[in-house]
């Protein structure tokens, strides 16, 4: 359990953070861009949600927690000393990506097959998710970067690529199963 006594701690002030495993780095570090652009995506999916509700928002809350247990295993260097650590690290785990799969089929099958790429928008929450797409796939690419120069959760790369695309389909789903999604016109403005 985390207890924070105290929001402000000044050990950043010079520019630098602690990650998961005390070491410290400087806060434009791409594991720190990384995670803290998993942490934005999280605050727009918060968004979102005043627009879900039922099921939907159900699976947005399994997202949020999620993308928590996400930053926890992007803020954690060194997988391979995880067995070292003084407490369980946590980490992205296949079986997340597996049930945002299964999720993903679901909606597919819910959806017609798109005929032309789609426009951000239609209704409140579809225009969200595909915020939340945008944020996901950012996401995605620095932690890529990140895997380039340090080890990284191959499971969290996963998530996020999957992520994106749930979210898509989520928005598809929002704008009455793809029947209300905004068509793009090739050249309509020409």
């Amino acid at each position: 359990m985390v207890v924070l006594n105290k929001i402000y701690t000044k050990t950043g002030d010079a520019g630098e953070t602690a990650l998961g495993n005390g070491s410290r780095v400087a806060k434009h570090s791409t594991r720190v861009t990384s995670y803290g652009t998993v942490d934005e995506l999280n605050a727009t999916v918060g968004l979102a949600r005043l627009h879900a509700d039922g099921g939907i928002d159900d699976q947005l809350a399994m997202i949020q927690n999620d993308l928590f247990d996400l930053g926890a295993d992007l803020c954690r260097p060194d997988m391979e000393k995880d067995e070292e650590a003084e407490y369980p690290v946590l980490r992205v785990t296949d079986a997340q990506v597996a049930r945002l799969e299964s999720e993903l089929d679901a909606m597919t099958q819910a959806v017609e097959p798109l005929r032309s790429f789609i426009l951000p928008g239609g209704s409140a929450l579809a225009a969200h998710m595909h915020l939340c797409r945008t944020v996901a796939r950012r996401a995605e690419r620095l932690c890529v970067e990140l895997a380039t120069m340090e080890s990284v959760n191959p499971a969290a790369v996963k998530y996020l690529n999957r992520l994106s695309d749930w979210f898509f389909q989520a928005a598809r789903i929002a704008n009455d199963d793809g029947r209300d999604d905004v068509l793009w016109v090739p050249g309509a403005n020409r």
